[in-house]
């Protein structure tokens, strides 16, 4: 059974952090390498990066598998501009292929309505061939490219691309 729990307590934060450090470092490590990985796991995925993050409005929550812990989601709702940054969505190599990146993306676009948002937004990186095409195979477009100083040296070059939620 596949559910997603809002992370609200300093556990279920730590828990995230884990699994950020476990499916990063396997996942990015070729594609940005491994010293952009350490430094945006310390930077951006921290216990206390997610925290702050929680307490700036993003909703985390843990992605379970038969209660195990397979990966995590993250969401940014904007509701003035009727958008929300689907921040984070990540699932353990071990659990691919299970269909629980679809059923997290089904909670974000839930949560999305459930907030009167319109559009749901995302940055790939743009050598994240598997991410682009499950985002295009979901109802994601290209509208464009993002390239983003993170400091320390580090560049994103991404892709932003986007999904509405609602019809016009």
């Amino acid at each position: 059974m596949i559910r997603l729990v809002q992370v609200e307590d300093r556990k279920e934060i730590e828990k995230v952090a884990r699994l950020a450090r476990e499916i990063w470092t396997e996942h990015y490590t070729p594609i940005i390498g491994a010293g952009q990985v350490e430094y945006m796991l310390e930077n951006f995925q921290s216990s206390l990066a997610i925290e702050e993050q929680i307490k700036k409005g993003l909703l985390y929550y843990l992605l379970l598998y038969n209660d195990t812990e397979a990966g995590y989601l993250a969401l940014e709702p904007d509701l003035k501009e009727k958008q929300a940054k689907l921040s984070k969505i990540y699932v353990r190599s071990d659990f691919r292929g299970m269909s629980l990146g679809r059923k997290a993306l089904e909670h974000a676009v839930n949560k999305c309505l459930e907030l009167n948002i319109d559009i749901l937004w995302l940055t790939v990186n743009i050598n994240n061939k598997v991410a682009i095409d499950f985002y295009e195979h979901t109802g994601f477009i290209k509208a464009g490219t993002i390239v983003q100083d993170i400091g320390a040296g580090f560049v994103m070059d991404d892709y932003k691309m986007v999904k509405k939620i609602k019809p016009e």
